[in-house]
C-alpha cells in the first residue's frame, strides 16, 4: 500500500503552523458586558488610556536622549588638528637649509601624520627657510630674527 501512495513534493502552500501555536487575538472594547469592554483594559483617563505614547516618552520629565548630551560634552567637527614642533628643535638642521614638514617627520620631531605647526618655545640661532602648515607669531619672529624665513604651506 505504501508504494501506491502518491509522493508529493513539499511546497510553500503545504506549510502551516503547529496546532496550538497560533492563538486568536483578543478583541477588546466590544461592549460593556465582557471583561475587556468599555475602557478595554486601559484603566481610566491619562495619556496611556487615550492614544499612543511615543517611544522614549518619560511622562513629561526630560527624556534620556535629551539628558545625555549635557553630560558628555561636544566634539567640534571643524576643529583643525596640528602636530607641533618648537623652534628650538629646528636648530638641529644645517644652517641655510630649507626645512619642510616631510623633513621634520623624517628627523622624528613629530610622530603623527597631518599638518605641522611651529611654536616659539626655545631659541633659534641658525638661518633656516622653514615651511610648515602654520606658525605662531612668536615663532615667525624668532625665525626672522635668526635671519631665516617662515613660509606657510597649504594642505
Amino acid at each position: 500500500m505504501a508504494d501506491k501512495q502518491k509522493k508529493t513534493k513539499l511546497q510553500l502552500h503545504h506549510l502551516k503552523p503547529a496546532p496550538g501555536s497560533k492563538k486568536k487575538a483578543i478583541r477588546v472594547g466590544r461592549g460593556e458586558g465582557g471583561r475587556r469592554g468599555k475602557t478595554a483594559g486601559r484603566g481610566t483617563k491619562g495619556l496611556k488610556a487615550r492614544g499612543n505614547v511615543r517611544p522614549g516618552f518619560e511622562g513629561g520629565s526630560m527624556p534620556l536622549q535629551r539628558r545625555l548630551p549635557h553630560l558628555r560634552g561636544f566634539k567640534n567637527p571643524n576643529k583643525e588638528y596640528f602636530t607641533v614642533v618648537n623652534v628650538e628643535r629646528l636648530g638641529e638642521f644645517a644652517a641655510g637649509s630649507t626645512v619642510t614638514p616631510e623633513d621634520i617627520r623624517a628627523a622624528g620631531m613629530v610622530k603623527k601624520r597631518g599638518r605641522v605647526k611651529v611654536l616659539a618655545d626655545g631659541e633659534l640661532t641658525t638661518k633656516l627657510t622653514v615651511k610648515a602648515h602654520a606658525f605662531s607669531k612668536g615663532a615667525v619672529a624668532k625665525i626672522e630674527a635668526a635671519g631665516g624665513t617662515a613660509e606657510v604651506v597649504e594642505g
